[in-house]
């Protein structure tokens, strides 16, 4: 059972940064898959960015982020970072943090994931 906070939502204006992290509780968060979401008003969730277990590191970003957006683990912390750098308004959404056993599978696709955190709110001004 893997249980994730995450912190450091807030408001900015277009152009700034922020990070977000996420906490994970249970001693082998080195085994999960770590990855960020995003849900903006009237729409589904979407991929932003993963991280794979501590074994392997890779990372993936959707498109829309890439080069601006940076992800990190810390193992021993058990913690994920998402770094966000010239954000846009439409980066405004609520951002979730997401953990899955690593394994087979598109860790792009919101259904792999069985663990969340409640959320937190990014909001970008123009």
């Amino acid at each position: 059972q893997v249980q994730l906070v995450e912190s450091g939502g807030g408001l900015v204006q277009a152009g700034a940064s922020l990070k977000l992290s996420c906490t994970a509780s249970g001693r082998t968060f080195g085994n999960y898959v770590m990855a960020w979401f995003r849900q903006a008003p009237g729409k589904e969730r979407e991929f932003v960015a993963i991280v794979t277990d501590a074994n392997d590191g890779r990372t993936k970003y959707a498109d829309s982020v890439k080069g601006r957006f940076t992800i990190s683990r810390d193992n021993i912390k058990r913690t994920v970072d998402l770094q966000m750098s010239s954000l846009k308004p439409e980066d405004t959404a609520v951002y979730y943090c997401a953990a899955r056993l690593r394994g087979s599978g598109d860790h792009t696709v919101r259904r792999q994931y069985n663990y969340w955190g409640q959320g937190t709110q990014v909001t970008v001004s123009s």
